[in-house]
């Protein structure tokens, strides 16, 4: 029993349900899921954007060219982020309709 209460995480201590990085995902509501996806796709391009301006930065001042920086937001950023979107709206959708599913069978 004291090695099961070791693993688990020191926030919501008992929650059973499905956690993401430790985090518990599956007592979201649909407004919660909507939120979360939507955050996930604007920080994850905003991420990426970032690093591909930060590359494109580097790679004008070792090639020593005039790169066009709007590659960051077309070629980098926005399939990124609407990927990262998909995934967020696949994986904490199923978590819901799981959760809804098994409550209207309760």
């Amino acid at each position: 029993m004291a090695n099961e209460q070791a693993k688990r995480a020191p926030f919501a201590p008992g929650y059973t349900g499905p956690r993401l990085f430790g985090a518990p995902v599956g007592d979201f509501s649909v407004l919660q899921t909507l939120l979360i996806v939507g955050a996930t796709g604007v920080a994850s391009f905003f991420a990426a954007t970032f690093l591909a301006i930060v590359t494109l930065l580097v790679l004008t001042e070792v090639l020593h060219h005039n790169l066009d920086f709007s590659i960051a937001y077309r070629w980098v950023g926005l399939p990124v982020g609407i990927v990262m979107l998909l995934v967020a709206a696949v994986y904490l959708g199923a978590v819901l309709l799981r959760r809804l599913r098994r409550k209207a069978t309760v």
